[in-house]
C-alpha cells in the first residue's frame, strides 16, 4: 500500500504526496467514526480504487500534531511576530510556544517588519529564553539568511497572528513560490485572512507549512495544557524548578517560590510569568481527564 504526507487538506479532499505525485484523496469514513482527523504533515497509507480515486486508508504514528495550527509532526515550530501593526501580544507567542514545548517540537521567534520598527520589546522579552530569536524584513531580506539555515532539512510551521508577515517570509524565502499576501486593516489594526488552509511546501532546502493567521480569541479556545505540567512548557523556569519550599509549588502565590524569586530578580522575564499564570487559570478551570 503506498505512502505518503498530507501536503495540504481542503473541503474535505487531502493532497498526498508520494514521492514525485500527488495524490487528491478522501478519508475513510473511520476517521470519524474514530474521531480522528488526518492532518496536513500526517504520513498515511493510501490506496487507489478501481477508477483510480484515492483514499486515505490509514495514519501511521505522528511524533506530535497542534490543533492551531492544524498540522502533525513538524520538527521546527517558527512563531512570527511584529512590532508594528498588527502588533503581537507576547501572550500569543508563549500560548503557541508553550504547546510546542509540550510537544517536544523546536520552537523560533521570528520578530518580522524590523526594517519599520525600532523597538526592542519583544527581542527583550525572549532574549531571556533558551528561545533562538531572528529579527527578519521580507522587504530588505534582513535576517532571511539565519532563518534559512534553521529550516534547511526540517519541516516547520510558521504561526502568528494574521498580517504578521508568514506567506510574505516564505515567499521571500523561496522566490517563485508566490504565496497570497494581504494588506493590513487600518480600522481593525489587525491583517486580513489571505491563508484560508494549511499547506505544506518546499523552502529554503526544508519544507514549511503556511497556516491561518489567528487572532486573541482563537488562541484561548487552543486545548489546555495540564497544570502540573504547565510549568516545563517554560524552559527559563526549569534551572528553579525543584527549588521552591513545596514539591508541588504552581509558582503563583506559595512562599518562598523559587520561580517567582527569579522573576522578582530580572532573571525571568515579567512578561512571560505573566503569561504562565494566565495559562494556569485557564488550566485550572478543567478537569484533568478533559485535559487529555
Amino acid at each position: 500500500m503506498p505512502e505518503g504526507v498530507i501536503v495540504k487538506a481542503l473541503s474535505g479532499f487531502y493532497y498526498v504526496r508520494t514521492g514525485s505525485e500527488t495524490v487528491e484523496c478522501r478519508a475513510r469514513g473511520r476517521f470519524r467514526l474514530d474521531g480522528t482527523s488526518p492532518l496536513v504533515g500526517d504520513r498515511v497509507e493510501i490506496s487507489l480504487d478501481a477508477q483510480g480515486k484515492g483514499r486515505v486508508d490509514k495514519l501511521l504514528p505522528r511524533k506530535n500534531f497542534f490543533v492551531r495550527p492544524a498540522v502533525a509532526n513538524i520538527d521546527v515550530l517558527i512563531s512570527v511576530a511584529s512590532e508594528v501593526e498588527p502588533v503581537t501580544d507576547p501572550f500569543l507567542i508563549d500560548r503557541v510556544t508553550s504547546t510546542a514545548e509540550h510537544n517536544g517540537c523546536e520552537v523560533i521567534i521570528c520578530i518580522n517588519k524590523s526594517d519599520a520598527s525600532d523597538s526592542r520589546r519583544l527581542a527583550d522579552i525572549y532574549a531571556a529564553t533558551p528561545y533562538k530569536v531572528i529579527e527578519t524584513s521580507a522587504v530588505t531580506g534582513a535576517g532571511l539568511d539565519e532563518l534559512a539555515e534553521c529550516i534547511k532539512g526540517k519541516v516547520c510551521a510558521f504561526s502568528g497572528n494574521s498580517g504578521v508577515g508568514k506567506s510574505s517570509i516564505m515567499n521571500a524565502l523561496e522566490p517563485g513560490l508566490d504565496l497570497k499576501t494581504g494588506e493590513i486593516s487600518e480600522k481593525l489594526g489587525r491583517g486580513r485572512h489571505t491563508t484560508r488552509h494549511v499547506e505544506i511546501f518546499p523552502v529554503a532546502g526544508g519544507y514549511c507549512a503556511d497556516t491561518p493567521g489567528f487572532a486573541s480569541f482563537d488562541v484561548e479556545q487552543m486545548p489546555p495544557i495540564p497544570k502540573g505540567e504547565l510549568q516545563h512548557t517554560f524552559p527559563e523556569f526549569e534551572p528553579y524548578i525543584g527549588r521552591c519550599r513545596f514539591d508541588d509549588c504552581a509558582h503563583i502565590k506559595e512562599p518562598s517560590c523559587a520561580v517567582r524569586a527569579a522573576v522578582e530578580a530580572g532573571e525571568v522575564s515579567h512578561s512571560r510569568y505573566e503569561s504562565y499564570c494566565r495559562l494556569y487559570e485557564i488550566s485550572a478551570q478543567y478537569k484533568e481527564w478533559e485535559q487529555r
